[in-house]
């Protein structure tokens, strides 16, 4: 489906987001994880692999790998993480993570990697020879694209890498990094247990430019304890001068009792709900003034970057690591509490080193659930996804697709887009349906009505707020 014009427009309407938002999915998938159930099991995951991979015939292929150590803790983190200093524990995991490579590999015939993400944890927590050998083992189990194809990624924090790793990572084939940076004002970063300074993160940007890395994008976060208008102000001024190709401003989720770093972070300190917005519509203002286009979600990129280039185009995707350029493919996930995508079915590691260590040992997958979609699951996720992507959805081409016709299948929401409609959040005629500037900060609350499984016992509270 061709994007609209002006895909790229935002409009801030303060009125309207306090009067609308509330909490639900990010929807990096659909369903949602919190729906996977251990009634998928390997043996359904290697059929579902074995009917997509098939000898002679090319597919391609996302890796993710997750590396769940850090050597210090950051109190704003919801991620899967391991905090330590011990260099031996991550020699362990690689040796693990090889034996799920040799399991993985067999299902996978034919396939060519076009995509390959490193996530944490923090990846860095590697050494150099650590990243060397485990970047040569993924590629002698796999072909992968060459450099002008491929999207290879990893994320960097900028105070565990020296110039010397960034020219590794770009020799390995790696070609997009994201730097954490969540705030430069020294309160906000005692307050989160993160002292960063711009020198050493700008000091990685310059030599990712220098090596040739094709797209380098910033992680901010709103809404941090000690944050103040004033402070994130110089913060983004910093950030924009320093021109990345991509940001994602996180919206800070305050949810301590999922996450026990969270608890140590002061409820005091934190900005008010009105202080959040007032954060956010000076970002949107100060990006969009330097140029940067509205892709989507937390995220902003420079109009010459793959990212908008594929968001105009209509092809834009979205999957567990945010906004991707290349169509939906298949993906396979390595390590701890990866979710992986294969076919019309989801899957998840096990949480714990233990347990994926214990799976690996008796030769099994380590997985613990996971998800096979029905018809409608297929579909509800495709309408998802370009409401995500391209804010947009044309009747036409669902019928041509899916053999449906939009206003009978959807006839339970009908009156719920109609309201939407009546709050300026979209216009729906007979031919269409599109998200307008003023509601795309509400994409989320959109989408949320094509969910068949909210409301099925769902607490909506266990979702991030939707701004």
């Amino acid at each position: 489906m061709s994007a609209h014009l002006d895909v790229q427009n935002l409009q801030f309407d303060r009125a309207l987001i306090e009067r609308l938002a509330g909490n639900g999915p990010r929807y990096t998938s659909y369903p949602t994880a919190d729906r996977f159930h251990a009634g998928f099991t390997e043996q359904d995951y290697r059929q579902v692999a074995s009917s997509c991979f098939v000898p002679g015939v090319n597919r391609p292929l996302s890796l993710y790998v997750h590396i769940p150590f850090c050597n210090t803790i950051c109190y704003y983190c919801g991620c899967n993480k391991i905090i330590t200093k011990d260099t031996g524990k991550a020699e362990v995991y690689l040796q693990y993570l090889e034996k799920e490579l040799a399991l993985q590999r067999p299902l996978f015939a034919g396939a060519r990697v076009e995509q390959l993400h490193f996530g944490g944890g923090t990846p860095t927590f590697l050494s150099d020879e650590q990243l060397r050998w485990l970047v040569e083992r993924l590629r002698a189990a796999f072909p992968f694209a060459p450099d002008d194809e491929g999207e290879f990624s990893i994320e960097i924090d900028p105070r565990k890498v020296q110039p010397q790793t960034i020219q590794l990572l770009r020799e390995l084939g790696f070609n997009r990094m994201s730097l954490g940076v969540q705030d430069f004002d020294p309160e906000v970063q005692q307050a989160v247990n993160r002292i960063q300074s711009e020198a050493e993160t700008l000091s990685v940007l310059k030599a990712a430019r220098e090596c040739g890395f094709h797209s380098i994008s910033i992680d901010l976060i709103y809404g941090l304890p000690k944050q103040t208008v004033a402070g994130f102000t110089a913060t983004l001024d910093k950030v924009i001068a320093a021109r990345p190709d991509r940001l994602s401003i996180y919206n800070y989720a305050h949810l301590p009792h999922l996450f026990k770093p969270q608890r140590r972070i002061n409820e005091a300190d934190l900005p008010s709900a009105s202080e959040k917005l007032d954060l956010l519509s000076l970002c949107i203002d100060k990006l969009q003034a330097a140029g940067y286009c509205y892709i989507g979600m937390d995220h902003f990129a420079l109009p010459d970057d793959e990212l908008a280039i594929a968001q105009r185009a209509g092809t834009l995707h979205r999957n567990f690591q945010g906004y991707s350029t290349h169509d939906d493919i298949d993906l396979l996930a390595l390590g701890v509490s990866g979710i992986g995508k294969i076919g019309h079915s989801y899957s998840q590691n096990v949480r714990t080193t233990e347990e994926y260590y214990a799976a690996l040992d008796e030769g099994r997958l380590p997985q613990f659930r996971g998800f096979a979609l029905q018809q409608d699951d297929v579909i509800r996720r495709d309408l998802i996804q370009q409401l995500m992507c391209e804010f947009a959805l044309d009747f036409s081409q669902i019928r041509a697709q899916w053999q449906i016709e939009f206003q009978q299948y959807f006839s339970d929401i009908l009156p719920k887009l109609a309201h939407y409609q009546q709050e300026g959040l979209l216009h729906m005629d007979e031919d269409s349906l599109r998200i307008l500037p003023r509601g795309r900060l509400l994409v989320r609350n959109i989408a949320m009505l094509f969910d068949h499984y909210l409301g099925q016992g769902q607490v909506l509270q266990r979702y991030s707020k939707t701004i």
